[in-house]
């Protein structure tokens, strides 16, 4: 079978286009790389050359295939060199009417057949198709930067767009090692549509002084395992370039909740863009460096002291309980493992025993570890039995009434001046605290599960928790090897009010039909370096988990972009609850 289009013009070489380029050459195809002027040109070349250079020096390329690849390229500044092309693909800075404007050039140099692709990431490809007589012919072909590396490319139908031109970019996709995936022509198409809302309420989360930018980004790195935080990543992308994307997508939605941040505007105003100007969120050593200068945390101020803890209460007997004794009792702190029964209290220690057994056998940990462990672990089936201790955690059922009910039973049996402590993810700490006599002792610690394994605490301040409180819990994080950070007392805290609201967004976007779940998941992975995409992470955490925390959220903050998306609530009416159940957005009783 013939390979899709043997000679491919580029128009436009800047980083990506020069990217693309080589990536078409890798492939054995003819290359007629367009620049603007002769100098462009040969700046073009020089790039094409030293990035191909520097993949030698590392490994990636043979000398004698970087010799075969430079001869497939050939760049000038005529345009009208890419009449020989089978595909032209346009990589021009992103201003609507330039690309319109070489379009419609475009479509006069080239045969009726050529096909005409877009790079844009947030234009309408539509309105670009329309510059031509030939808009069935012309789709948007969306790579990820650096082009050599993510494997992720977006084929970008319009409603005038013909399926076979789209299946051939796609072939053509594939046939470079790609993973093509289709999407329909709105902004931000999958990746960026769902990536910008989230960087975008990340920046209004900053400006707000809800959290630090070093937290902010610290919650997703560690209780997300994204590869980056959202401020940083912002930084990289560039200021002005996401306040672009961000002022497409709200074009075409009206939704606020894609209404760029102001201080998105703030700071592109002021030139501070990023990692190109060496200052955005962060301070760089140099433009274009990602070294980031050490500066004063931007909550910096002075700290109470904290009140010292030697032993520890942990309330509950399921997954999350144990796991938060086995980090206290790992760190050394003799722990008083509370639950409604003692046999329900023994079987939570038996349960923390297995735990323990299997990091021995995974060479995590030591026996004389695991026996000391072990040994600072006392089960009971008494609350009373906390009277002493200085930190009491609960970690029982995420039911706010349940919880009101236990914290009123610690008031009255735990020694004044302890630190109460609740790993509510939802709910507000604040009710918990006002069940006791003693509000300015109750906080919020939220571990991640498995406790054992994440990093990320998130403590949660109300306005009326002493500070003394907070700065316990954070020196205590820091005894056991947790990284907190701090914020408010409002719906979701950090992580869930920027996860859920994400998931929501992918929910809808496959109720609407705009991609399938396999193409949402792929372009979250592959287009953003997720560890999971958002449907494998809803079946995960349970949808019914998930709905829960939508309707929290849109309680709290009454964004109608907040409230769950309809297809969530069916699911979740139907009883597919996820993985739990079998069945969620996939069928795992088949797999």
């Amino acid at each position: 079978m013939e390979r899709p289009f043997p000679t491919v013009a580029v128009v436009g070489l800047g980083t990506m286009g020069a990217g693309v380029a080589v990536a078409l050459a890798r492939s054995g195809r003819r290359v007629i790389g367009v620049e603007a002027g002769p100098t462009q040109a040969l700046r073009a070349l020089d790039r094409i050359e030293a990035s191909t250079a520097r993949a030698v020096e590392r490994g990636r390329l043979e000398a004698g295939e970087r010799a075969a690849l430079l001869a497939l390229i050939e760049v000038g500044d005529d345009l009208s060199a890419a009449a020989a092309a089978d595909l032209v693909v346009e990589e021009v800075p992103e201003d609507l009417e330039l690309k319109r404007s070489l379009f419609a050039e475009l479509d006069r140099i080239c045969p009726p057949e050529t096909v005409l692709a877009t790079g844009t990431t947030a234009l309408s490809v539509t309105r670009i198709a329309a510059a031509t007589a030939r808009p069935e012919r012309v789709l948007g072909v969306h790579f990820f930067n650096p082009v050599h590396t993510m494997r992720l490319v977006e084929v970008v139908r319009t409603v005038l767009t013909d399926p076979q031109a789209a299946e051939r970019v796609a072939e053509l996709a594939r046939d470079l090692g790609k993973e093509p995936v289709a999407a329909g022509d709105r902004a931000g198409f999958i990746a960026n549509g769902l990536l910008f809302a989230y960087l975008n309420q990340a920046a209004a989360m900053f400006e707000s002084r809800y959290a630090t930018r070093e937290d902010i980004d610290a919650a997703m790195r560690l209780g997300c395992g994204l590869p980056m935080g959202p401020l940083a990543l912002l930084d990289l992308i560039g200021i002005d370039t996401a306040r672009t994307v961000l002022e497409a997508m709200y074009a075409q939605s009206g939704d606020r909740l894609h209404a760029p941040a102001p201080v998105l505007g703030q700071l592109a105003a002021a030139g501070l863009l990023g990692r190109k100007s060496g200052r955005g969120f962060y301070a760089y050593e140099a433009p274009g460096s990602s070294q980031v200068v050490a500066e004063e945390r931007s909550d910096a101020r002075p700290r109470a002291a904290g009140r010292e803890v030697r032993s520890i209460g942990v309330c509950g007997s399921g997954t999350m309980a144990t796991g938060i004794v086995e980090v206290f009792a790992k760190a050394g702190l003799p722990v008083l493992l509370a639950a409604r029964s003692q046999e329900k209290a023994e079987r939570a220690k038996a349960q923390l025993a297995r735990s323990l057994e299997r990091s021995v056998a995974r060479g995590r940990l030591s026996e004389q570890a695991r026996d000391a462990a072990l040994a600072l672990v006392t089960p009971t089936g008494s609350y009373r039995d906390l009277a002493e201790v200085d930190l009491v955690v609960e970690a029982v059922a995420e039911d706010l009434a349940v919880k009101r009910e236990l914290f009123a039973a610690l008031d009255e049996v735990v020694k004044p001046g302890a630190v109460l402590a609740t790993t509510t993810s939802s709910l507000p700490v604040v009710s918990c605290a006002t069940a006791t006599s003693r509000p300015r002792d109750v906080v919020g610690m939220h571990f991640f599960n498995p406790a054992p394994a994440m990093k990320l605490v998130e403590v949660v301040s109300t306005v009326l928790t002493a500070e003394d409180v907070t700065a316990t819990v954070l020196e205590l994080c820091a005894k056991v090897r947790k990284h907190p950070v701090e914020c408010g007392d409002r719906a979701g805290f950090i992580v869930n009010a920027l996860l859920f609201p994400y998931l929501n967004d992918a929910v809808r976007m496959l109720q609407e039909h705009y991609a399938t779940v396999d193409d949402i998941d792929t372009a979250m992975k592959l287009g953003c370096g997720y560890p999971m995409g958002p449907f494998e992470l809803l079946d995960v955490v349970g949808l019914d988990v998930s709905l829960t925390i939508e309707q929290v959220l849109h309680q709290e903050f009454r964004e109608p972009g907040l409230a769950a998306a309809p297809l969530l609530e069916h699911l979740v009416a139907a009883g597919c609850l996820g993985r739990k159940t079998g069945r969620g957005f996939r069928d795992h009783a088949r797999r």
